[in-house]
């Protein structure tokens, strides 16, 4: 009883810096036990029995582009027909749809949350958990986050582990920031491996008066990294044994010298769209906040503990993975999923995959680009070795 009377008060102490620095209320408020858990009632992910987790990575899928005519209804058709064959050939243990789910300035404004139901509904069928980033396209004149997670916690309420962020994180128009515990089995009180999501935001708010939202990571979200990775702490101990993945659609500012600078021998895959353009990395709208040094950046490497990579979308033609060695950290491309948005010859649609066979965070995650029919090609293993 001692020990969880102290999580809870340092719960509490937590709580009421962050409140000072802004949010009004913090996830845990409710969860000051020692489990912490986000979704209490809800199925904990866990690992297999022969210890290997597998999670299948869509980005990109731009779904309701062009409603009025034919061509548009008809990616969305493609793009099911591809989700549909990938869960079916790879079943993996869970999904994430990392960003751009909708191309919110084509769909109507009046049925633009329907397009979340036909997104998820091969998900629902083949009974695999999964959740959701979302991206610049999915903040538009007539969409937004949180109106795409409020609808798909509606329509998938058993499998959807997406949420939003406490109030006051995340700035406007990026409520998308929290995090999803896995664990080894059901009834261990510790998980080994938490995900990850942040909000990169951009595109523009709802409404006939809609004006252009910021294209970064909010700085707010930096403090709750710090809050929430203490809270674990106190509540399962060290993080020494517990992995790290995270998603953001907008790749961090970092990803431009990356490209710059990398051997395509060392860091395979499609290389085919600059990073050097307006837009194609967070906070070109400002150059205030698009150092390397970002609170959001520095958050992310200093207070995550074991994080394997840091996967994005947003560029359709990148598919490779390079370490950032001013934080030692690998970030990664997922692959272009979707027949929605803009492509190239020969750039084709696929998926990201990453095969953890190990619960132990010192072992190395195997990724890899699946293309639409199988082919696969990038295979790497994130690890400290590699790049």
């Amino acid at each position: 009883m001692r020990a969880l009377h102290l999580c809870s008060i340092f719960l509490g102490l937590v709580d009421r810096a962050v409140v000072n620095g802004a949010p009004q209320q913090l996830l845990y408020r409710t969860n000051e036990h020692a489990d912490l858990d986000p979704y209490p009632g809800r199925p904990r992910l866990t690992f297999r029995p022969d210890g290997t987790f597998k999670i299948t990575v869509f980005s990109d899928l731009h779904y309701g582009e062009n409603p009025w005519d034919e061509w548009g209804p008809e990616q969305d058709r493609n793009s099911t027909r591809l989700v549909k064959a990938v869960l079916n050939d790879e079943k993996p243990d869970y999904v994430v749809l990392n960003g751009d789910l909708i191309t919110g300035e084509n769909t109507f404004r009046e049925n633009s949350t329907t397009l979340i139901d036909e997104i998820v509904a091969p998900l629902n069928q083949a009974g695999i958990p999964f959740s959701s980033s979302h991206g610049n396209h999915d903040n538009q004149a007539n969409i937004t986050h949180a109106e795409e997670i409020l609808r798909e916690q509606k329509v998938a309420p058993l499998l959807s582990y997406t949420r939003t962020a406490p109030a006051g994180v995340g700035g406007p128009g990026g409520p998308g920031n929290y995090w999803v515990p896995i664990y080894r089995r059901k009834n261990d009180r510790a998980p080994v491996l938490i995900l990850w999501f942040f909000d990169s935001r951009g595109g523009f708010s709802a409404g006939p008066n809609s004006t252009r939202l910021p294209d970064w990571v909010d700085a707010s979200v930096g403090g709750w990294i710090r809050s929430e990775t203490r809270a674990m702490n106190a509540a399962w101990g060290s993080a020494e044994k517990r992995g790290a993945l995270a998603f953001v659609h907008i790749p961090p500012h970092v990803a431009t010298d990356l490209q710059n600078n990398f051997d395509s021998a060392e860091n395979p895959g499609l290389n085919a769209d600059s990073l050097d353009g307006g837009g194609s990395v967070q906070a070109t709208t400002d150059p205030a906040n698009s150092g390397k040094d970002n609170t959001f950046w520095d958050a992310v490497n200093e207070h995550i503990q074991n994080l394997h990579a840091v996967i994005s979308g947003h560029d359709h033609g990148d598919e490779w993975c390079a370490r950032d060695r001013s934080k030692d950290v690998i970030f990664c491309f997922g692959k272009h999923s979707g027949y929605g948005g803009y492509t190239g010859d020969g750039w084709g649609y696929g998926v990201r995959n990453l095969l953890f066979t190990s619960a132990d965070p010192e072992v190395g995650v195997e990724t890899w680009i699946r293309m639409e029919d199988g082919e696969t090609h990038a295979r790497i293993t994130l690890n400290k070795d590699y790049s």
